[in-house]
């Protein structure tokens, strides 16, 4: 049945491509979405089949050179396939009417429409790939489609096209970098299947097994955003077409999660403590840097993939955790804190697709990101904003947002870890605690900050005022999306058995953390029992006794008279009265002073009559991503010197270029006789 499945979608990826390139531009858009979300079904239907249990294993000789294309499934790879298949499904549908606003340009185009069916057929068959060669060339296609897409809107825009340079220099070293761990590590282990990786890894010494771990974690860690790697994220994201952003946002950046998990675990079979307590540190880093820099964005875009940074940070904390947890024997916590990991993918990638759709949203009805320049959405786009506001909700981590439930769990098992002896511990599970506890007080601040602003508050711009909503498949794409954040949220306990699995496919026993006939969550190895059914039954009635009460006690004022309050002559308020989204931030970015190391600047100009009298007075204030600032930067310059430098050996002159050569050949070959 799983052969057949992903059968189907690989058939219904290629249809689409056609028809991308085939069909005229009325029947395009309809045409590749139906085929989009084909692959999505039949992807999803792989991977649910997968965490029910079902493992095979199939090899198709002849299409790559010299091993042909290996796939297997396992529950690991399953709850990946499910998790891409059905936000692929959902985009699919978004993405319909979305294409219905952009004609056939950008991303309407023959090129964008070919290429997305590819990108989300790759998408699906990354976490069945069972052999280094598959990976790699899945991991390539999965790289080379959502790079043209990110390119889709790139005419007259160049921002998109320095997006799309940052993505591609970054992606391709991160390719570099996973190739040569694999090589490295199918060279020790004696074959390139992954069973062969699994029997041979015993035999590897110590240095050779940290060797592959460090180059493939690096790869692995920047598909997925992590803090330093995570430069083209928040460039890319928002520069590319909002059904692509959520794709790339929801499901690509998971791949890098499933990655380190499958070769960390499943293939390695876990290492030394300092593997993980560097996994953590990159997760815990990038968990807080995300965030705040998420705190000071006006990009509503931007905004939101800082936020992918910081909950991939929090994913990779677990899986540190895990790694952790195992290296000191304690395989229940291990088991726990991958699960809490797992989960929280899962709900992550809900959410945010559907944030990412909201943001397209309101893009496609105002022609702007910036959150200063928006407002008054609410009464104009309501369904959008709901949507919005459910999205939102899974993010600030409170219930009854789907997000609480993978977070309070992670957050349990590092509350329990505490009773695990060593130093190590000691010192690693507070810190992780303190991580987790402020993101989640950082990211309530954000996104109060953007449904605030860009819904609630007072219309800032003439676009925001004339926006109207979004056509029906936009709506109903997100409106799927709201519905599994829904169904995460109230009853998670239908991911028990499957993540369960998941874990143990991972190596480790599982304990069922969800579970209770799909009603409850239960920590089997601990103490701790959370209800969502309870909590929203208990905020439902709380929210009525306070309605009963207002209404109840408004009888009995007086009667009320309308009239103008005394304001001075300043009349009614107005938009410039409110809170804009930089002003919302300003607070908090005075408490990370030191973190975040504004930039500001005031230009003052006097009057021509004396310098006494003040023309006019200009301020700035921008908050850079500091460590793209002091890291990448220096880097690029001594680079872009590099290259201005080596301008001067190309002088033209046929004769140098000869002695260029004949030096190069006498040095090869000196090279090659001392070697010898």
């Amino acid at each position: 049945m799983v052969p057949a499945a992903l059968t189907t979608a690989s058939v219904s990826g290629v249809a689409g491509m056609l028809a991308g390139l085939a069909l005229p531009p009325r029947m395009r858009g309809w045409a590749v979405g139906a085929l989009t979300a084909g692959v999505g079904v039949a992807g999803g239907a792989s991977g649910v089949a997968a965490l029910g249990g079902s493992r095979w294993s199939a090899r198709l000789p002849g299409l790559l050179p010299l091993a042909g294309v290996h796939l297997a499934a396992d529950a690991l790879s399953g709850l990946f396939m499910a998790v891409a298949g059905a936000v692929v499904v959902a985009v699919a549908v978004y993405g319909a009417g979305y294409v219905a606003g952009h004609g056939s340009h950008g991303f309407g185009s023959r090129g964008a429409q070919a290429v997305l069916p590819l990108f989300a057929l790759s998408l699906v068959l990354v976490p069945a790939a069972a052999s280094v060669s598959t990976f790699v060339l899945l991991w390539e296609l999965m790289a080379l489609a959502s790079l043209l897409l990110v390119l889709a809107e790139h005419r007259g825009r160049a921002a998109v096209r320095g997006a799309a340079v940052w993505y591609a220099v970054m992606t391709q070293l991160g390719l570099v970098l996973l190739l040569a761990g694999l090589m490295v590590y199918a060279a020790g282990a004696g074959g390139e299947t992954f069973t062969a990786l699994r029997s041979g890894t015993a035999a590897m010494s110590p240095t050779v097994r940290g060797l592959v771990f460090v180059l493939t974690a690096v790869a692995f860690t920047s598909k997925a955003g992590l803090v330093p790697l995570h430069a083209w994220l928040p460039r890319a994201h928002p520069e590319a077409p909002s059904a692509v952003s959520a794709l790339m946002s929801a499901a690509m950046v998971n791949l890098g999660v499933y990655g380190l998990v499958r070769v960390g675990f499943d293939l390695l079979g876990g290492g030394p403590v300092w593997w993980w307590l560097l996994v953590m540190a990159m997760g815990g880093v990038s968990a807080v840097y995300g965030i705040l820099q998420a705190a000071m964005a006006s990009d509503l875009k931007r905004l939101l993939a800082y936020s992918t940074s910081e909950n991939m940070g929090l994913v990779v904390l677990g899986v540190g955790a895990a790694g952790l947890f195992a290296h000191a024997g304690n395989e229940a916590l291990a088991g726990l804190a991958l699960a809490a990991a797992l989960l929280h993918v899962v709900n992550h990638s809900a959410f945010k697709a559907l944030l990412f759709g909201a943001a397209g949203s309101v893009l496609r009805a105002t022609g702007v990101r910036d959150l200063d320049a928006l407002g008054g959405l609410r009464a104009r786009m309501p369904l959008t904003a709901g949507l919005f506001a459910v999205g939102a909700l899974g993010a600030v981590v409170l219930p009854p947002g789907n997000g609480f439930i993978s977070e309070w769990l992670l957050l349990q098992s590092m509350i329990h870890g505490l009773a695990v002896p060593g130093m190590t511990m000691a010192i690693v599970l507070p810190l992780a605690v303190a991580v987790i506890a402020l993101s989640a007080g950082l990211a309530a601040a954000v996104f109060v900050k953007a449904l605030g602003v860009g819904f609630f508050a007072r219309p800032r711009g003439e676009q925001a005022a004339a926006a109207k909503e979004s056509p029906p498949p936009m709506l109903i794409g997100m409106g799927l999306l709201a519905a599994l954040c829904a169904a995460l949220a109230l009853v998670p306990g239908l991911l028990g058995e499957g993540l369960d699995r998941a874990v143990e496919a991972a190596g480790y026993a599982g304990t069922q953390p969800v579970s209770g006939g799909g009603l409850r969550v239960r920590l089997d190895e601990v103490s701790a029992v959370f209800s969502p059914l309870w909590v929203v039954g208990a905020l439902v009635v709380a929210l009525g006794a306070v309605v009963a009460t207002v209404r109840w006690a408004g009888r009995h004022r007086q009667r009320r008279v309308r009239a103008r309050l005394w304001d001075c002559g300043g009349g009614a308020p107005t938009a410039r009265m409110a809170y804009t989204a930089t002003s919302f931030a300003e607070p908090l970015q005075r408490v990370f002073d030191d973190v975040l190391a504004p930039e500001q600047d005031v230009d003052v100009t006097h009057a021509r009559e004396s310098v006494y009298l003040v023309e006019w007075v200009k301020f700035r204030n921008r908050v850079p991503d500091r460590i793209e600032h002091r890291l990448y930067r220096p880097v690029l310059e001594l680079l872009a010197a590099a290259g201005r430098s080596a301008r001067r050996l190309a002088g033209g002159s046929v004769h140098v270029y000869l002695g260029y050569g004949f030096f190069a050949l006498v040095a090869l070959l000196l090279v090659l006789v001392v070697g010898w």
